[in-house]
């Protein structure tokens, strides 16, 4: 063994002991915890604990490793035993290499954001009308992908066009993981397929945008009412539909950033209000988030684009079946199901996959 992967080695086992006494550290700490503190400290041990699982495997087989070599190197072995010994020492040579692997994954260090819910913006973009109902088209993917996931979907806020489709619509996801593992479909998503105003039959490319924000907590993003300009207004759907007598949709504009949120779905002012403020907060939040990790985050303008054809993550080929995510060339023949929410779950494993052997790759360097 060369002296740089021996001194990687101690290096690692020094971490997984300060790992596993932290471990201990905790198991302590709630064992006499007010209830005001568990909560937390169970998290953080939950958090822990497969990290931790990770690097006893790890450790188990350098251990076994180094017994098996020993063992080799006796003169005095008998050959039944010095054949059983080389066989476990290959297993354990075969294991060792996806054990570090999976323990360097582990320690990579992780957005604390990634564990939070999720705001999921959407926009119809390039297109008119066929846009919009491709838009609405990602609305019900999503709402089916949070089904098959376990995860609740709430609508926030809603607009429609004049045949159904969706203007603009913005939805909390709720579960854990749920913007670690949403944050992939950020982009520019273009569909191909023939509209249903079209009566030549030629195929069309339209376009919509998704965001995807981790959701923020009142005690991420203290909001100043002098800071708040509210404003309220008759809400109204597609074409002056669903007239509300009342004031209750509402704008709320942060003045010191400009960032400003509609919210007209619910029909009192109060719910439209609260969930304005949970998306400003998200957008804050976000904002803040990127200023402090400049580099690591792009911009949510980079995120959403300018809704133009020539941007796309991933293109919904509907003559040919086909979805393709252009981030890493993978292409799925089965656009029903990903439509359905299920078949999705590939494309956001394999960017996941992606984006982990990036993070492993840049460790190293």
């Amino acid at each position: 063994m060369s002296g740089a992967v021996q001194r990687g080695e101690d290096r690692l086992r020094a971490l997984v002991e300060r790992l596993r006494a932290r471990r201990a550290e905790l198991e302590a700490e709630m064992a006499a915890a007010p209830p005001a503190r568990y909560g937390e400290l169970a998290r953080a041990y939950a958090e822990l604990e497969p990290v931790v699982a990770r690097a006893e495997r790890w450790r188990r087989l350098v251990d076994e490793r180094a017994e098996l070599r020993a063992m080799l190197e006796d003169p005095a072995l008998d050959a039944e035993m010095r054949e059983l010994a080389r066989e476990e020492l290959a297993r354990v040579e075969r294991e060792l290499p996806e054990a570090e692997r999976e323990l360097r994954l582990a320690l990579l260090p992780r957005d604390e954001a990634w564990e939070r819910n999720a705001i999921l913006e959407i926009r119809a973009g390039t297109g008119g009308e066929e846009a919009a109902l491709f838009a609405a088209d990602l609305l019900r993917m999503y709402e089916r992908f949070a089904q098959h996931r376990g995860w609740r979907f709430e609508r926030l806020h809603l607009q429609e066009s004049e045949l159904g489709g969706v203007r603009e619509a913005i939805a909390r996801v709720v579960g854990r993981g749920a913007y670690g593992t949403l944050r992939f479909e950020a982009g520019v998503h273009r569909v191909q397929r023939i509209p249903v105003t079209e009566s030549g039959g030629r195929i069309h490319t339209s376009t919509a945008t998704v965001a995807v924000l981790p959701e923020a907590e009142a005690r991420d993003v203290v909001l100043d009412e002098k800071d708040l300009r509210i404003e309220t207004f008759r809400a109204s759907g597609a074409g002056g539909q669903h007239v509300n007598r009342t004031e209750s949709a509402v704008r709320i504009t942060h003045i010191p950033t400009g960032l400003s949120v509609t919210i007209r779905d619910e029909r009192s002012q109060h719910r439209n209000r609260a969930r304005a403020l949970a998306v400003l907060r998200a957008r804050l939040y976000e904002r803040e988030r990127q200023r402090r990790h400049e580099g690591e985050a792009a911009e949510r303008r980079r995120q959403i684009g300018t809704g133009d054809r020539s941007e796309r993550i991933r293109t919904y080929n509907f003559p040919q079946n086909r979805v393709t995510d252009h981030r890493i060339g993978l292409t799925l023949h089965d656009l029903g199901g990903v439509l359905a929410g299920e078949a999705l779950e590939r494309i956001v494993e394999a960017l996941q996959a992606e984006d982990r052997a990036r993070r492993l790759a840049e460790d190293a360097a």
